[in-house]
């Protein structure tokens, strides 16, 4: 009986955590990202039957996420409704509800303890990054849930439930490959082993090749099967963006890695950033942050060993996040906010668990008696809320912009307000053949829904072939083509005025062409307004 009574209430604080996690979703309410309009955009064209695009008559693949994409398009068909914000929001809140879930099963699992999955629900149901993504409209809840339990499958012995998650992911985010190939690896490094070690002979009545697929053993059993449901799911995506936009991958991608210009190191000192603070304890980089970073990292490592000796198959779940950094650091990108989300969860979860692991050691030192559980738990729980507080600080009360409910710091949504606020000026000006260039396109095109000049190139080609600019030209990582507006000619200009400072705005041919109707004041990217121009 005493035993029923604590799964009970085991089971209701695991169910607490989780009503928790959308509670804390549903009270910010939807303030959607700038990015998220863009995929907004897609999914409504396709509900109004125009087509999986975002201009009229361009097949440009200019979203990174074709399943989220159409998951709200389906929503909208369901319920004849149109409020893409909202549908993403409670999406969103159910995903991190399951991840917070999932968190919970992985770290009690991983550490044989409840306290520590406990843990590390509460401090990602409260954590202001995956609050910030859930109400920005991103699929990043969507990615991070599939990424999780993608991971679990594999724990649990469950491959092609495993391959079935990777490939769902895959269509969710594209640096879902790191996932397929660290689970990949892992299962190929298995079946090879196991072949080497324990041979096995399949029935003599089977033919050759059948034979092959046959032995539990063997390589291509479960290696192989793995890659071939992998294959049935992404398939049909594959075949229809091949078909429809000529390829299956995201301009988006190809955009972004000439349009920006960043030192060599940037990216890597952003990740370092984010590595030292996994629980808002500085926005500085310094000395402090440079040994949390080490602290961090040795206790992640102790973390990762022991859960590796209990479960082998943990590798790939705790390769990942440090995979992750070393493929963005390499790579170089522009590291938008929601990019450093995805490695968070396991690496919060990492380093809660070297906390548990050192904290039980310490006790078994300090004190021989009955009560080390006690002090090992103890030290455990005063550093979870320590980490809990930390979170909560990073949440506001009364965001100085937005609606005026609670909700984390880091919500920022101030520059997509200037464009919603754009948007209602220019939208009696726009006819079906008005252009409107931009170097932010995500809310101004929702709101108008005019035909769109992307001046960073994610769903215009035509921007392409004018990058990379002179190095002259940059204040910032980005900056606007001055040939590029002078060649496409649009009726309208709207950019933060950083975009143009040391290109557009000193071309004396724009300058000639081009009337500036509108300064909104604004500092954001340090510039001196946004500005709108409009073709004389």
């Amino acid at each position: 009986m005493r035993q029923f009574v604590l799964s009970r209430r085991i089971n209701l604080l695991t169910i607490a955590l989780i009503v928790l996690a959308v509670v804390l979703r549903l009270i910010p309410g939807p303030r959607t990202i700038d990015d998220a309009f863009i995929t907004f955009r897609y999914a409504r064209n396709i509900v109004h039957g125009v087509g999986f695009i975002y201009n009229a008559g361009e097949r440009v693949l200019g979203t990174t996420t074709p399943l989220y994409t159409l998951w709200m398009a389906t929503l909208a068909l369901i319920s004849g409704s149109e409020n893409f914000p909202l549908f993403a929001l409670v999406t969103n809140a159910l995903a991190d509800a399951a991840s917070t879930y999932l968190l919970y099963h992985l770290g009690r699992r991983l550490s044989n303890s409840s306290l520590v999955g406990w843990a590390i629900a509460l401090l990602w149901a409260v954590s202001p990054m995956s609050v910030t993504f859930a109400i920005g409209g991103m699929e990043t809840s969507v990615f991070i849930l599939l990424m999780l339990a993608t991971f679990a499958a594999h724990m649990e012995r469950r491959p092609y439930l495993s391959a079935i998650l990777a490939a769902l992911s895959l269509l969710t985010r594209p640096d879902a490959g790191l996932i397929i190939v660290l689970v990949f690896a892992q299962l190929l490094w298995e079946n090879l082993r196991s072949r080497s070690l324990n041979p096995v002979s399949p029935p003599s009545t089977l033919h050759p090749p059948l034979a092959t697929l046959y032995a539990p053993r063997s390589t291509l059993y479960v290696a192989g099967l793995w890659i071939l449901v992998f294959a049935l799911v992404i398939a049909p995506w594959a075949i229809f963006a091949t078909a429809y936009f000529g390829n299956p991958l995201s301009q988006s991608m190809f955009a972004k890695s000439i349009a920006y210009r960043l030192e060599p190191e940037e990216g890597l000192v952003r990740l370092l950033q984010h590595f030292s603070v996994p629980f808002f304890e500085s926005d500085v980089f310094d000395l402090g942050g440079l040994i949390r970073l080490v602290v961090y990292l040795a206790l992640y490592l102790i973390a990762a060993l022991a859960a590796f000796r209990r479960e082998p198959r943990s590798l790939p779940f705790f390769a990942y996040p440090l995979l992750y950094a070393a493929a963005f650091a390499i790579a170089n990108p522009l590291i938008f906010r929601w990019y450093l989300a995805p490695p968070t969860p396991g690496y919060m979860l990492g380093i809660l668990l070297g906390i548990y692991q050192v904290a039980g050691r310490r006790s078994q030192v300090a004190s021989k008696s009955r009560f080390s559980f006690l002090i090992s738990h103890l030290i455990f729980g005063t550093v979870v809320a320590i980490y809990m507080v930390l979170s909560l600080v990073a949440w506001t009360l009364h965001p100085d912009h937005g609606p005026d409910r609670p909700a984390p710091q880091m919500a920022y949504i101030q520059l997509e307000l200037f464009y919603h606020q754009v948007a209602a000026d220019l939208k009696p000006h726009v006819r079906p053949d008005t252009v409107i260039a931009a170097g932010d396109i995500g809310a101004l095109g929702y709101d108008t829904n005019a035909r769109i000049l992307d001046t960073l190139g994610l769903i215009s080609p035509q921007t392409l072939r004018h990058y990379p600019l002179d190095p002259s030209l940059y204040v910032i990582p980005y900056a606007m083509s001055p040939q590029l507006i002078l060649d496409q000619q649009p009726d309208w200009l709207v950019a933060p005025e950083v975009y143009l400072r040391r290109g557009v705005l000193l071309n004396t041919q724009f300058q000639a062409q081009y009337q500036l109707l509108e300064t909104i004041p604004t500092d954001i990217y340090g510039s001196h307004g946004l500005l709108v121009f409009r073709r004389k």
